[in-house]
């Protein structure tokens, strides 16, 4: 069993930067790629990032690339995602997840967190 719970949602302008952050407990964090997905209001839950266990490959949504990045740390049990010059569009409860691999698909993840709350103004 993992626990995630994520943090550093909030309410910022278009243009601004957030960090949020993944705390793990329960099993061997370095065991797992974790991955970072976002649902907007009345839409699917789409792939945003993944990490892949060891931090050497990383793995991003079109819509992110260059703005995002994915980092974990596994002597703190924690995933990161710096999330620059964020849009309207990014608005969505962000959640972390856990999996033996870094897939794109939610369905390869066993472990989620409750999510936390990005909203980008206008």
């Amino acid at each position: 069993q993992v626990q995630l719970v994520e943090s550093g949602g909030g309410l910022v302008q278009a243009g601004g930067s957030l960090r949020l952050s993944c705390a793990a407990s329960g099993r061997t964090f370095s065991n797992y790629a974790m991955g970072w997905f976002r649902q907007a209001p009345g839409k699917e839950r789409e792939f945003v990032a993944a990490i892949s266990a060891s931090g050497s490959r990383v793995y991003y949504a079109d819509s992110v690339k260059g703005r995002f990045t994915i980092s974990r740390d596994n002597a703190k049990n924690a995933v990161y995602l710096q999330m620059n010059s964020l849009k309207p569009e990014d608005t969505a409860v962000y959640y972390c997840a856990a999996a033996p691999s870094p897939y794109q698909a939610s369905s390869g993840y066993r472990y989620w967190g409750q999510g936390t709350q990005v909203t980008v103004s206008s």
